[in-house]
């Protein structure tokens, strides 16, 4: 299995809803579970490592479509002219290091080349996000506990 048919297939059981898939061959095992569980072992560059909590679905309500107000243009931002730091890998996005510590940027952070900006948990490890770029952060563009794709935008940065 290449790495396009396991990012494919976690996100296969993202989506089906199953806790756990096990598949076996000849040369490898791959064990997918997409159940929130404590890490016992952190991988060697990580200094604080958590599980999400578990997320419980609310029912849904379905709601006729209400007519909308237009969108003033006073908190649009013009993209053009920042750089965006996307997702290097697919998997859950976290600002901070740990539930109890504060995030590692917030907008109008500046930051420089090397700072790591977020975590992105993938297969129970825990990727430091470092920044490719010296800048202002302008804009978070994930939540906090979410799901990211590869090459998803996550922050916009005002190059120095």
């Amino acid at each position: 299995m290449d790495n396009k048919e396991i990012q494919n297939l976690i996100k296969l059981v993202a989506k089906s809803g199953l806790s756990e898939v096990k598949i076996e061959k000849k040369d490898f095992k791959i064990t997918i579970k997409n159940k929130p569980e404590y890490v016992t072992a952190a991988p060697a560059a990580i200094e604080h490592v958590y599980a999400p909590p578990a997320i419980q679905a609310a029912p849904t309500q379905v709601q006729s479509p209400q007519p909308t107000a237009p969108v003033s243009n006073e908190n649009e931002i013009d993209e053009s002219k920042y750089v965006t730091i996307k997702a290097p890998i697919i998997g859950t996005f976290y600002r901070k290091p740990a539930p109890d510590k504060p995030p590692y940027v917030e907008v109008g952070d500046t930051i420089k080349e090397g700072d790591v900006v977020c975590i992105i948990e993938a297969m129970k490890l825990f990727n430091e996000i470092e920044s490719e770029v010296s800048g202002k952060i302008v804009k978070v563009l994930v939540d906090d506990a979410t799901p990211v794709e590869f090459d998803q935008p996550l922050f916009l940065v005002e190059p120095m």
